[in-house]
C-alpha cells in the first residue's frame, strides 16, 4: 500500500506553441540550456517523496518516452513502485484516447488501485516551477479536504486562460469557473490537485457514465463536486510558476532565468534532467558572452547576449546573438544576427543570415523546412 501515488498528465498537444510542437508533446520541448519542461515536474516528485508516478502520455509520445526512460535520473527506477508510462490503449471494454484529463485518470484505475493509495496527486507536465508536494499533503490531511487545488494570482488580463476559484478566508473553495469570459477573481489553478482517492474514484466511475460530460477535471469533476457540497480547499503556492502554453511565455520563462529577480525562486532546490557527456563549452579568440547561459560542447566564436545556448551549438565568428534561444546542434554561420528567435534542433542558420523580431511581436521559431522560406521575408 502507498499513502499517495502521483498521476502526471503529459499527453499535451500544446496548439499554441506551434512549430516547437508539431512532431512532439508539449512536456517534452527543451527548457533552460540543458532542461526539458517536464524536468520540472518530475523533479518535484523526486523531491517531495513520490516514488510512484504513472505518466499519461498521448500525442507524439516518442520523444517524451525516451527522454523518462526507466526513470532512472530522477530516482524513479524503483521494484517497487517508480514510474509507469501509461498510454491509451483498448482492454476488454474497449477504449479510445483519452477525452480529458479526468477521463486519462477513469482509464488507468487499475494501475491505481494495484497501490491502494488513501490519496492520488495529479499533476501537468507542462508548467515551471518548484514546489514540495509533501506540504500540499499535509494541508489536505489538517483540513479534512476531499480535494485540495494548488493556486497562485495571476495577472487580471490572462485570468481567463485558467481555472478560476473563489475561496473564503480560511481558503475553502465555494465556486471554480473553467477559462471564464469575465473573471471574478485572479486565483488561478495550478493544475496541481490532492484527491481522496476513494472519493475522486466515485466521481471518475460516474463521469464515465455521462455522455455529455467533456470528463474534464475542470469542466465536469470539481464543479460536479462542489455542486454535491464536498469539501475543497486552495493550497496558496508562493514562488515561481508560469504556465509556457505560449511562445511568448516560454521565451519569458526562459529569459527569467537570467534574472536575478527569479533565479533563486526557480532554481532553489535541484533539477534533474537526462545527462549527456560532453566537452567543456569552448570560446574563441573574439568570443563575447554576456549575460547568458552557454551549455557544455557549445563553441562560441562570436558575441553572445542575454540568451540560452543547449548542447553543442555552434555560433561561427562574427556573428552575433541577441536575447534568443538556441536548442541543441543549432550550428550559426558567420556574420549573422539573431535577435528574439527561437531556434529549433539541428537547424542551421546560413552565412549572412539577419532576423531581428520587434519587441513588441512574439519572438519567432525557426526550424530547417521554414529557414529559407522565413530569410527570404526578412531579408
Amino acid at each position: 500500500m502507498k499513502e499517495c501515488i502521483g498521476l502526471l498528465l503529459a499527453g499535451g498537444e500544446g496548439k499554441r506553441l506551434g512549430e516547437l510542437t508539431r512532431t512532439t508533446a508539449k512536456p517534452a520541448v527543451h527548457f533552460g540550456g540543458k532542461y526539458r519542461i517536464i524536468d520540472f515536474t518530475l523533479s518535484n516528485c523526486a523531491n517531495s517523496g513520490i516514488d510512484t508516478l504513472g505518466v499519461m502520455t498521448q500525442y507524439s509520445p516518442l520523444e517524451l518516452n525516451r527522454h523518462i526512460g526507466n526513470g532512472q535520473h530522477w530516482d524513479l527506477d524503483r521494484k517497487d513502485g517508480g514510474v509507469t508510462i501509461l498510454s491509451p490503449y483498448k482492454g476488454c471494454n474497449g477504449g479510445n484516447w483519452y477525452s480529458g484529463t479526468a477521463d486519462a485518470i477513469y482509464q488507468n484505475i487499475n494501475f491505481i488501485e494495484q497501490y491502494n493509495p488513501e490519496y492520488v496527486l495529479v499533476i501537468s507536465g507542462d508548467h515551471i516551477y518548484q514546489m514540495d508536494y509533501s506540504k500540499l499533503l499535509d494541508q489536505h490531511k489538517k483540513t479534512g479536504a476531499d480535494v485540495t487545488i494548488s493556486v497562485v494570482p495571476v495577472a487580471w488580463e490572462e485570468a481567463s486562460r485558467f481555472g478560476i476559484l473563489n475561496t473564503t478566508e480560511d481558503m475553502q473553495i465555494y465556486a471554480f469557473d473553467e477559462k471564464p469570459k469575465i473573471p471574478k477573481s485572479n486565483l488561478a489553478s495550478m493544475g496541481v490537485y490532492i484527491f481522496t482517492w476513494s472519493v475522486l474514484k466515485a466521481f471518475l466511475l460516474e463521469d464515465a457514465k455521462n455522455m455529455l460530460s467533456s470528463h474534464d477535471f475542470g469542466n465536469d469533476i470539481i464543479p460536479a463536486m462542489l455542486e454535491s457540497n464536498l469539501r475543497l480547499f486552495a493550497y496558496r503556492f508562493e514562488g515561481y510558476w508560469k504556465d509556457v502554453g505560449t511562445i511568448q511565455s516560454y521565451w519569458d520563462a526562459n529569459m527569467d532565468l537570467l534574472e536575478e529577480e527569479w533565479i533563486h525562486s526557480l532554481l532553489n532546490s535541484r533539477i534533474y534532467s537526462k545527462q549527456y557527456n560532453l566537452p567543456p563549452q569552448y570560446l574563441g579568440e573574439m568570443a563575447v558572452v554576456r549575460n547568458s547561459i552557454v551549455v557544455s560542447g557549445s563553441k562560441i566564436c562570436g558575441t553572445v547576449t542575454g540568451s540560452i545556448l543547449f548542447r553543442n551549438v555552434l555560433i561561427d565568428r562574427e556573428s552575433v546573438v541577441k536575447q534568443s534561444i538556441l536548442h541543441p546542434n543549432v550550428k550559426v554561420g558567420k556574420n549573422c544576427l539573431l535577435e528574439r528567435v527561437i531556434v529549433m534542433e539541428n537547424t542551421e542558420i546560413p552565412d549572412g543570415t539577419r532576423i531581428q523580431v520587434d519587441i513588441h511581436e512574439d519572438p519567432l521559431v525557426l526550424n530547417q523546412e521554414k529557414i529559407n522560406e522565413i530569410i527570404t521575408v526578412y531579408q
